[in-house]
């Protein structure tokens, strides 16, 4: 008897540890990544704070045990977390000659490196963006390739660095292009891109983010020592540092931009960060508002991480998001959502 009030002891001293880590990544996304650059990694982990939470929720209620009100009241106090987290209804709304489809999708230099071993995937990328048939295409990490078809696309905003190995972002779009610019980041060849695209009457700017990488092998199987993991944690420290700077120039952009606007690309940051909170604004979340499961969008085993974005205004109606996770032609999962401009006296 006294063996299991020990263990019990230690289970819930393990909880209590749980539940103050989880409390300090809520306060997180409040604070600046350069005032606690270390802690901030702590945003990351939270999807896995939240499942512990409520595996020792379960534990104690089965137990019949008070000690379950300590995550309980975690739980309650993060569902705003929960919802980022995970989305248990898909939202389908029926299909007007009026909507109209962004993608979004890092294609990892469509594997000019042969990360894959699969020759063909500029051409299987290729066949899974006429398949979507998106009207407006956001693609990051974009090289020129030969074997990539985008002939429904007339027009575009390609930016690209390097010399003998171009890369960069580009958008492509069904609709006229009447203006388009870029913002280069300080001391990074990561940037964002933007077009102004004329809809019938309307004129919807469109950002195609890539932030700062934080540079995580998606092999977790990867032997890790005590150094090898403290250098980890400090470049995902600075990367984070970076990204907040590069997320107050990006808000800063927008602001001054009287368009209805669309946010998408590759964030390289969680839902429950800083900079998802600075960028996303008053905006809403494409994936909360249609999406479903975790939305996993990068390819990282066993955790659903979602760093891959949609972010639109209110004068927009989501009617529908995907995140295609069995397209295995890069790091990322494309994202998908259908959406309409909603008339203004509607509002």
């Amino acid at each position: 008897m006294e063996r299991e009030s020990l263990i019990s002891r230690i289970v819930f001293f393990c909880n209590k540890v749980l539940a103050l880590l989880t409390f300090l990544a809520y306060i997180l996304p409040f604070l600046a990544p350069k005032l606690f650059p270390f802690l901030s990694v702590l945003t990351l982990l939270l999807p896995l704070f939240l499942l512990l939470n409520a595996a020792f929720f379960i534990v104690w209620a089965l137990q019949l045990k008070r000690k379950m009100l300590l995550s309980g009241i975690v739980l309650l106090l993060g569902i705003t977390f929960i919802s980022k987290l995970y989305r248990f209804n898909e939202t389908t709304l029926e299909l007007e000659p009026d909507d109209f489809i962004v993608m979004s999708y890092n294609v990892r230099l469509f594997n000019k490196y042969e990360w894959l071993p699969n020759k063909k995937v500029p051409s299987d990328i290729s066949d899974v963006i006429q398949d979507y048939n998106p009207d407006i295409l956001c693609l990051q990490e974009y090289t020129p390739d030969e074997d990539v078809r985008l002939r429904n696309y007339p027009y575009k905003n390609v930016q690209l660095e390097g010399n003998k190995n171009k890369y960069g972002q580009a958008i492509f779009s069904k609709f006229e292009i009447i203006n388009t610019g870029k913002i280069t980041f300080p001391n990074s060849s990561n940037n964002i891109i933007f077009a102004d695209i004329l809809k019938k009457n309307d004129t919807i700017r469109v950002y195609s983010m890539h932030l700062q990488s934080i540079k995580i092998s998606t092999d977790i199987h990867e032997k890790l020592n005590e150094s090898k993991s403290k250098f980890i944690f400090k470049r995902i420290s600075e990367a984070f540092k970076q990204q907040q700077q590069q997320s107050e120039l990006i808000k800063t952009h927008y602001d001054s931009c009287s368009y209805a606007k669309i946010i998408c690309g590759d964030m390289n940051n969680s839902a429950f960060s800083y900079v998802y909170r600075n960028i996303k604004g008053e905006m809403k979340d494409a994936f909360q508002e249609a999406g479903s499961g975790f939305g996993k969008s990068y390819n990282f085993k066993y955790y659903p991480a979602r760093i891959d974005y949609v972010f639109v205004e209110k004068s927009f109606l989501v009617k529908e998001f995907i995140t295609d996770n069995q397209v295995k032609l890069s790091d990322h999962f494309p994202v998908i959502t259908r959406l309409k401009m909603i008339d203004k006296t509607q509002k």
